[in-house]
């Protein structure tokens, strides 16, 4: 069983989706959960409700993870409150799903901006309370087919994952003798962000997966997650982790 008693985490974007599941998976565990939120505070609520009915701390925090400032007032907030910051999962993107003759250098930048540049200024903004974690910190960006996959639609989304995982190994190599940098590389997970998907997007998924038809969910990817920021992954540096059913392995 993993146990993450006396660790703390921040999970940017932990209101909805994946990010919610793992801050609620991250707790199940043991962790103190810092749960940030931009626009759906409702929902973040609940999430932190959940924490602490489970024993143990939430903080709620509202943060644009693309404002550098943003995001250096949040963690610093979090890491006051909790007086240490063990773990970081870097769940937050966007994008819009466009062909790449209809992006602007406005859509490029946002995306970049939301995508890519958050875990650089989350981790410079928490090395301090990272280089002072008594175990090894754990540092988790989340990822998609996309960053090595052509998919409709999805050139500036896959652009910035595959620019996140390139970040993420260079990250390991400047600081991995005190940090563990890894990326979970999610499959398609019924969110929020893809029920607007067309249905045949969701049964080609399921066709790909080799799950005798079990359908990969949120919790699933939180597990992954969850591995990735326990001590069992301690000599685990640099990796992107599949979760998808072996969709991925075919053409």
């Amino acid at each position: 069983m993993i146990d993450l008693s006396q660790k703390c985490c921040l999970v940017t974007g932990a209101s909805r989706g994946i990010g919610r599941a793992t801050a609620l998976r991250l707790a199940q565990a043991g962790a103190d959960v810092a749960v940030n939120y931009l626009t759906s505070q409702a929902a973040a609520r609940e999430v932190a409700a959940q924490v602490k009915a489970l024993g143990r701390r939430a903080i709620l925090v509202k943060a644009d993870v693309s404002e550098p400032e943003d995001v250096q007032a949040m963690v610093e907030h979090v890491g006051g409150q909790f007086g240490r910051l063990d773990i970081l999962v870097s769940n937050v993107a966007t994008g819009g799903f466009r062909n790449l003759m209809d992006a602007t250098p406005q859509h490029f930048a946002a995306t970049m901006n939301t995508n890519v540049m958050p875990l650089l200024t989350l981790v410079q903004a928490a090395l301090p309370w990272l280089e002072k974690a008594g175990d090894r910190a754990k540092v988790v960006a989340l990822s998609s087919h996309g960053s090595h996959k052509a998919l409709p639609h999805y050139g500036l989304i896959g652009a910035s994952k595959a620019a996140l995982e390139a970040m993420v190994r260079h990250l390991a190599l400047e600081l991995g003798h005190h940090i563990n940098f890894n990326v979970v590389l999610a499959g398609l997970v019924e969110t929020d962000s893809t029920r607007a998907f067309p249905p045949e997007v969701f049964e080609r998924a399921q066709k790909a997966m080799m799950t005798n038809g079990r359908r990969l969910t949120e919790a699933e990817v939180a597990d992954a997650v969850l591995f990735l920021c326990s001590p069992l992954s301690d000599l685990i540096q640099a990796q992107t982790l599949t979760v998808d059913g072996g969709a991925g392995c075919q053409a």
